[in-house]
């Protein structure tokens, strides 16, 4: 008789599939036009520095992701209900943080989309956000809208490291420079550590991987591997290509290149390749935006989910089409009567820099309780350290990121 808590070969096919989809949506959502716009305006201002804060945020991004993901899969419940186990109407206040924080970065994503389909056919950056908002809304709600995800994600994820790879083969990159200065900053900034960090690991970044593993079927310790596989797969994804912008970023400016404030990432697309790297960033920026759309949106809408029965599920699946599709009709929307999306994708980076240290706060709390965890599990006491040590260095950043404004 087979166990009931160890996976069949069909199941581990399926699991496995599932920790490469989540894998990709995580990696993808830590890398849209929010990072390029981010890594670009920081790398103009800091030049070799920078490569601190990125080294900063590889090391929060292993720590946060596998305390994350293994405590929402291990729980077999999604991040909003387990806080509202720690304490009654805790997950509303995650739920809105997190919401609040992708609405926000989904202008954005809709915008850099919009632009990217600006600057390779010319036409307006609304228009463009339009088309991509209906991509975006078709991918998400059609019949098999998962593995749909999926596949877009790991092709979107090819063509921006295809793109990244091909600037750097053409630039001069100070490789010697950018080692010394990550592990030795002649100049710590505070702020763009909280922003890089939030950018690419806080808000609903932080759980869009454990979520969609969730959605794929895995749970409880069984599932560990598939949270290692996926978290590891999707944090070294991100983090080669957070590493190839960087390195094409300060190639251009230790060249003496200034970056146009106004749009700091196309800048080093057009000094590398001229009006060829500008339209590989358009491609660039259009992947970006839709694959963290994507993500935001996917995550997002899974923090209105409340239920804990399969009646409640299933109620839920019901109206979740008519969520993403206002979710995305909002975000395009506000992107008209904002603009500028540069500016708006650094502020909202930030702010979602604080909410990653509640956010982490709560679940390291949750890993503590058995009626939770269940009586068997333990969490990793290096895990738990190590997550608390981030709490408390986000904590102390953002504090000062805020004296630092005024």
């Amino acid at each position: 008789m087979k166990n009931p808590q160890v996976p069949t070969n069909p199941d581990n096919k399926r699991l496995r599939s599932a920790a490469l989809g989540a894998a990709f949506l995580m990696a993808m959502a830590a890398v849209g036009p929010g990072f390029l716009t981010q890594t670009a305006t920081f790398t103009g201002q800091l030049g070799a520095n920078f490569g601190f804060a990125i080294l900063v945020c590889i090391i929060v991004d292993i720590i946060v992701q596998l305390n994350i993901w293994r405590i929402i899969i291990v729980s077999g419940k999604r991040a909003q209900v387990i806080a509202n186990e720690v304490f009654p109407g805790l997950g509303y206040l995650l739920s809105f943080l997190v919401a609040m924080g992708g609405l926000f970065f989904n202008i954005g994503n809709i915008g850099g989309a919009g632009l990217g389909l600006n600057v390779l056919f010319g036409i307006s950056p609304e228009n463009g956000a339009l088309i991509a908002a209906a991509i975006a809304i078709i991918v998400l709600i059609i019949k098999n809208a998962l593995k749909a995800m999926d596949i877009t994600v790991q092709i979107l994820a090819v063509i921006k490291i295809g793109i990244l790879l091909y600037i750097l083969s053409v630039m001069t990159v100070p490789y010697g420079t950018a080692a010394v200065h990550a592990f030795d900053p002649s100049n710590v900034n505070f702020y763009s550590i909280v922003t890089i960090v939030g950018g690419t690991v806080g808000g609903y970044i932080s759980f869009s991987g454990g979520h969609r593993l969730l959605e794929g079927g895995a749970h409880g310790p069984q599932s560990i591997k598939y949270v290692n596989e996926g978290a590891l797969t999707g944090i070294g994804i991100a983090s080669v290509i957070r590493v190839m912008l960087f390195l094409a970023g300060l190639a251009v400016v230790t060249a003496g290149f200034k970056l146009d404030p106004a749009n700091p990432a196309a800048s080093i697309f057009k000094y590398a390749a001229g009006n060829f790297g500008y339209k590989f960033f358009g491609l660039l920026l259009f992947a970006s935006g839709m694959s963290s759309t994507l993500g935001s949106t996917f995550t997002s809408t899974s923090f209105l989910d409340y239920a804990v029965s399969d009646r409640g599920g299933a109620m839920f699946k019901r109206y979740r089409s008519s969520f993403i599709i206002g979710f995305i009709i909002v975000s395009t929307a506000i992107f008209y009567f904002i603009g500028n999306p540069a500016q708006v994708l650094v502020v909202v980076g930030a702010l979602n820099g604080f909410v990653l240290p509640i956010a982490l706060a709560i679940l390291l709390l949750a890993s503590r309780k058995q009626p939770i965890m269940g009586i068997q599990y333990h969490h990793p006491a290096w895990l738990t350290w190590t997550g608390w040590l981030v709490v408390i260095f986000m904590a102390y950043a953002g504090v000062r990121t805020i004296m630092g404004l005024f």
